[in-house]
């Protein structure tokens, strides 16, 4: 298994939230999505992590087809060869259904819960019990921003959900870690990115939150570090440690 650079601080950051939230246990298979950066580098972070914890756990890697643009995974499936990892891509028309029959003029919802649904289902196809995806500690700050501001509540994505209809466990082993430190991570090591097809991809209301946040901490850098604070301090949607 090839060696990675910069990986240490990734890994202490997924070995905290995996206890701190008691994320994997003996017997685990876990589903990881694979679909950009942040799920590489999970994926990479759980295999380190299946030598270091005292958990006997299996891996699979999933990528879905959204039957739009062209999709390059020549680069993952070399990766998941290399590390020993069983790689599903799964075909679907998610795409095809938001933007061109639906026509929808805000798809980013509709499309999250059918990509949520597609490899929930492919996780149970595979027999795995739990599905892990590549939200990091960047992505739980804009959720609660996003729902903050255009939502009116107070929520975010909880370390831990479970699923009773499908009996799956989602786990989000990044969420202590920060974007910047996986960027670091992907240069370092020069990983090829899966190019998003999507055609809003950069125009969302997350990106809005994404760069309303940047230009905020301009002025104070301490911004993220303290809505991660209260987020931890909270009790919201399972936050409580």
């Amino acid at each position: 298994m090839s060696s990675f650079l910069n990986e240490r601080k990734i890994i202490s950051c997924v070995k905290k939230a995996i206890e701190d939230f008691n994320m994997i246990e003996d017997g685990d298979k876990i589903a990881v999505g694979i679909s950009g950066k942040d799920s590489i580098t999970l994926l990479i972070s759980l295999k380190r992590l299946q030598t270091f914890l005292n958990k006997n756990f299996s891996i699979e890697a999933v990528t879905l087809t959204l039957g739009i643009g062209k999709y390059n995974l020549d680069y993952i499936k070399k990766l998941c060869e290399n590390l020993e990892i069983n790689y599903t891509i799964e075909e679907t028309l998610i795409g095809k259904i938001v933007f061109e029959e639906r026509k929808e003029k805000n798809p980013c919802s509709l499309c999250a819960n059918m990509r949520r649904g597609a490899l929930n289902n492919t996780a149970k196809k595979l027999g795995c019990n739990k599905v892990a995806l590549g939200h990091h500690r960047d992505d739980l700050i804009e959720t609660l921003m996003l729902n903050i501001l255009f939502e009116g509540k107070i929520s975010t994505f909880s370390p831990v959900t479970y699923l009773s209809r499908k009996e799956l466990n989602v786990i989000r082993p990044l969420i202590y870690t920060p974007e910047e430190e996986i960027k670091k991570f992907i240069s370092a090591n020069s990983i090829t990115n899966i190019k998003n097809p999507c055609q809003v991809d950069g125009k969302t209301k997350r990106q809005y939150i994404k760069n309303l946040l940047k230009e905020i901490c301009e002025d104070n850098k301490y911004i993220n570090e303290n809505i991660f604070g209260a987020i931890l301090r909270s009790e919201i949607d399972g936050w409580k440690i």
